[in-house]
């Protein structure tokens, strides 16, 4: 009963108008989620949005991103169906993608880097699907050309979920999990922190396969290849 509780907060709380970070911020602490920075935002300010790519764990990613700053998405075109997700991803001005036709990806692309030229930040996750724990999947391409189009900066962010200090995958969104399944068990967690990692920013200069290499080294804590 405690987690269909917390469970019910979550939605709403995050249904609710008004500052869309703030309300973020109060779902972490409804499900009694701690959120752990650095101390830095992710996006750059002055000119272009900032393109922040960050790995990719769970549904509350998309949370925590909201609960520092008021940034858009690009996601799956699923997303749009989803309870209060849904409607929160479209209040931020989502760019929803298909991802299994990939006629459509050029025209997403081009939503992004329109974002960032308006001085909108965009948040992606350039794995595409969710990983439980590092090293998670290779850096797609395609969204780092909106960066070099809207000459945007790119940071690169890493997301960990730790639970009494220790690295956990209970937070997980993967597999055949549903969306309350995985609420209720985040609910049912205790002593659940996310931290947040801002790393420095990338300079949108090169191509975008460098651009992705450099930035998933920077999330993974390693070296980008060939170096």
């Amino acid at each position: 009963m405690e987690a269909v509780r917390r469970g019910a907060a979550l939605a709403e709380t995050l249904a609710r108008r008004g500052d869309i970070g703030n309300r973020a911020a109060e779902a972490l602490r409804a499900l009694g989620i701690r959120l752990d920075t650095d101390g830095e935002r992710p996006s750059v300010p002055g000119g272009p949005g900032t393109l922040i790519v960050a790995n990719h764990v769970s549904w509350l990613d998309i949370v925590g991103l909201l609960a520092l700053e008021p940034v858009t998405f690009l996601a799956k075109r699923e997303i749009a169906r989803w309870p209060v997700f849904g409607s929160l991803a479209r209040r931020v001005d989502t760019v929803f993608v298909d991802r299994w036709a990939l006629r459509t990806l050029p025209e997403a692309v081009a939503a992004v880097a329109e974002r960032l030229r308006a001085g909108r930040s965009v948040a992606v996750f350039p794995e595409a699907t969710t990983w439980c724990s590092p090293p998670g999947g290779p850096f797609r391409r395609a969204v780092f050309q909106a960066a070099l189009d809207a000459r945007a900066p790119i940071r690169p962010v890493t997301l960990t979920y730790l639970q009494r200090g220790e690295p956990t995958t209970v937070a997980a969104f993967v597999g055949d999990d549903g969306l309350a399944t995985s609420v209720g068990r985040v609910a049912r967690a205790r002593e659940l922190t996310l931290r947040v990692d801002v790393h420095p920013a990338l300079p949108p200069q090169g191509d975008r396969r460098s651009l992705a290499e450099q930035a998933r080294a920077a999330v993974l804590g390693r070296e980008p290849a060939g170096v």
